[in-house]
């Protein structure tokens, strides 16, 4: 064979989704998929009707006596701590004892021959409380008097009083932005199958399979060893499958063991969305000083979050929304605070970006009003305050070490024709008195690793086996982002054979424990490294063993497409495991990997959270109907940078998704409660995400193909689930120019999000009024 072969599915090249086949053709397996074995029962949660209430007693008589009915779990069943706060807060039971905090919060769960009988048996309790006063939002429980659901955080650098003294603008403001249900496409669900001893095994479509490992260990008050928890994959995560998922496994374990028979709990998409937690909405008030060409002089904001009735991740969440509350953006002076507000609402937890987009939106607003005051398009004043040379230090005293927006921006400001469309569009606003359109160009910088530090780790196993066929494990799980293919790239790469012989194996608590969530965009960068690691082991052994036993320098070893090259010989990769594996070396290996350089200080808001930062720019055109506040989005340019792409056609892919669910975010995805604390949104019938009719009409994305990771990542590239998502925002900007153009661009029309079309019309109305 020639050296010039090269292998299928290497790194850096395109390669399609390794299940991508099975998903459409409804071939992959979920964890509703999974056979289940004989005698299996069916859990459902019953749930309260009521937000805030103190809790007397609930009478299950009807419920134990409905058909089908084998038992009914409650507080009283829990053999180990009745807890599933995944911070270890202990403030979020199971099933509550005392209070009910939320319309919607599971009381208990009914235990049944099918799921029909367990759903209609859960309705039939009645529950004895006595109702108190709720607050759903946290300008309500402010006003009340309700605490912090976890302590919250500081970020000040510089003399903001000195900035604004020195300043000859300034500006105060609000804005709300709401929050988002994960809606993927398979909901929770968990299957537990007990074994002997302690034993219990759960499938389940969790992003933290240690974490549900964890939890239900705790709950059944028995040691981590007891507990296995699969994941093969799951149909979309989004974050809300991080923690949310401890109370279904915990659920089905406890009843597992209890009958001794295999428990299976999946409820339907209204109490899926009811009864677990969301992106945080916020209310943000901000106070920006600044001179006369716009340029910021300092920054103080307040970020109250709607948290829920327990901590679950608000604390991590609104740090971050903290940490990019700057966004791409130099603050000479800045003072930031979090507000984690204790609301009567289900907990929210993570989603996608993790706290990052509601800091940028607050980002842009403060550009936005700036614009507006002083007469100039947005996008100069973004480029005047971008980070830059000796203007590099972020609010939490981290260098901007890597910036390239000025590049990037640059070049999609060209591309996409901003300037000239722009200048067409005031044109055309100025002649036409109904449609009015608008235009944005927004960036994003977004810093990458978990800001908890002991989560940046990952482990990986990979065997060789003696026919030369791999096998791969890794502690992240799948949730249709191409991480298994990525990783598996990674391996081909590694040992220089065809992407096909390799195997991906479901995740599991089994083969590497101590895994941190596939969350934080770091799925690839950590549990690359870690199979990398395991491969350079393995490899290192192999070459020992061929230098040895064939008298060459370790230097003349090398793995090339398939085949082993040692000195002149050459042998096929299969025959040299075959011979390393009889001359009895080690064909296994544990890879482990830890991120380098970062730290924090939260007590002191200081130090370096994130690895690097990812950047990315989006420009957007939108039309407004002003009679009717409809709109829609005519073209979307994108220029994202993921370093040296480990797949750019899954890469292209994440941005694309990504992208579209931040403009739903922003758009139409409402979340409404009614006056009794009822989520009123519950379903797709009431909630409204992008279809494929609202993606823009032109749709062109590209991957800032000259970029590279400076620092040390799996071969360079750059992470990509949640950057993206704050591309969207360019939607929202530009609907704001489309309203603004009633009023001659005068007034920032502060419209907060989602802007649906009431929310638009209003606010055309608003500034035709003069208001």
């Amino acid at each position: 064979m020639k050296d010039n072969v090269t292998i299928t599915g290497a790194v850096h090249q395109d390669r399609i989704h390794d299940s991508a086949t099975k998903h459409v053709t409804g071939r992959a397996d979920y964890t509703d998929d999974i056979a289940l074995p004989e005698g299996a029962l069916h859990a459902y949660l019953g749930v309260s009707d009521v937000a805030h209430a103190t809790l007397k007693g609930i009478d299950l008589t009807a419920v134990r006596s409905a058909p089908g009915v084998i038992g009914v779990l409650t507080a009283e069943d829990i053999p180990g701590v009745n807890d599933v706060s995944p911070t270890g807060r202990n403030d979020e039971p199971v099933f509550p004892t005392e209070k009910i905090e939320f319309h919607g919060q599971p009381l208990f769960a009914v235990i049944a021959d099918t799921r029909d009988a367990a759903r209609r048996a859960a309705t039939l309790a009645q529950v004895d409380c006595e109702v108190l006063p709720h607050a759903l939002d946290p300008q309500a429980a402010i006003a009340a008097g309700y605490p912090h659901v976890t302590p919250p955080l500081k970020l000040e650098r510089g003399d903001v009083e000195a900035g604004r003294k020195g300043a000859a603008n300034r500006i105060t403001g609000r804005m709300q932005v709401g929050g988002q249900d994960h809606m993927y496409l398979e909901g929770h669900i968990a299957c537990a199958i007990p074994g002997e001893d302690d034993d219990v095994q759960v499938h389940c479509s969790t992003q933290h399979p240690s974490e549900a490992q964890h939890m239900v260990a705790h709950v059944l008050g028995v040691p981590s060893n007891a507990v296995t928890v699969n994941v093969r994959r799951m149909g979309g995560g989004f974050g809300g499958k991080e923690s949310q998922m401890n109370l279904f496994c915990a659920v089905a374990a406890v009843a597992a063991k209890k009958w001794n028979r295999a428990v299976k709990i999946r409820p339907d998409r209204d109490q899926d969305m009811t009864a677990t937690g969301k992106r945080h909405d916020f209310v943000i008030d901000y106070d920006v000083s600044f001179d006369d060409t716009g340029k910021i002089e300092a920054v103080e904001g307040s970020f109250a979050a709607r948290c829920g009735y327990s901590s679950d991740l608000s604390g991590p969440v609104t740090d971050r929304a903290l940490f990019h509350a700057d966004n791409a953006y130099f603050y000479p002076n800045v003072r930031l605070t979090s507000r984690p507000m204790k609301t009567n609402t289900v907990s929210n937890t993570a989603f996608r970006g993790f706290g990052g987009p509601q800091g940028v939106i607050a980002a842009e607003r403060i550009i936005e009003e700036i614009a507006y005051a002083t007469g100039q398009d947005p996008l100069d004043v973004r480029k005047a305050n971008f980070y830059g040379e000796g203007r590099d230090l972020t609010p939490y005293y981290q260098e901007v070490e890597d910036n390239i927006l000025d590049r990037l921006v640059g070049e999609l400001e060209g591309s996409a024709e901003y300037r000239q469309r722009r200048a067409a569009i005031i044109e055309h606003n100025r002649t036409s008195p109904v449609l009015k359109k608008g235009i944005a160009l927004t960036p994003v910088k977004f810093g990458i690793s978990f800001t908890a530090t002991w989560y940046n780790q990952a482990g990986a196993l990979v065997h060789v086996y003696n026919d030369g066929s791999i096998h791969l494990n890794h502690g992240g799980t799948e949730m249709g982002q191409g991480l298994n293919t990525k990783v598996a790239q990674v391996v081909a790469n590694a040992f220089q054979v065809d992407f096909e012989r390799i195997k991906i194996t479901k995740t599991t608590t089994e083969k590497v424990p101590n895994t941190s969530a596939t969350a934080a965009s770091s799925g690839s960068d950590l549990n690359g490294m870690a199979a990398l690691n395991a491969v350079e082991q393995i490899k290192a052994r192999l070459v020992e063993f061929a230098a040895g036993k064939w008298g060459v320098a370790p230097e003349a070893v090398r793995f090339l497409a398939n085949q082993v090259h040692i000195g002149d010989e050459v042998l096929p990769f299969d025959t040299f495991i075959k011979a390393a594996y009889m001359a009895r070396v080690q064909l296994s290996a544990a890879g482990f990997y830890k991120t380098p350089k970062i730290h924090w200080d939260r007590d002191k808001g200081q130090g370096r959270p994130f690895y690097y930062f990812a950047y990315g720019a989006s420009c957007s055109e939108v039309t407004i109907d002003t009679l009717t506040g409809e709109y829609r989005v005519e073209r979307t340019d994108i220029l994202h940078d993921v370093g040296r792409s480990l797949n750019p056609v899954l890469d292209r892919g994440q941005v694309e998704g990504a992208f579209v669910q931040g403009m739903g975010w922003l758009t139409s995805e409402e979340l409404w409660w009614d006056d009794a604390g009822r989520l009123r949104t519950h379903a797709p019938s009431t909630y409204k995400i992008p279809l494929a009719s609202d993606r823009p009409g032109v749709f062109n994305v590209n991957l800032a193909d000259w970029s590279e990771n400076r620092e040390l990542t799996i071969k360079r590239s750059k992470a990509v689930g949640e950057p993206p998502f704050m591309l969207g925002i360019s939607v929202f900007e530009a609907l704001s120019m489309a309203v603004a153009s009633v009023a001659d661009y005068r007034v920032c029309p502060r419209l907060d999000a989602p802007a649906t079309p009431e929310r638009v019309l209003m606010a055309v109305t608003r500034l035709q009024a003069g208001g």
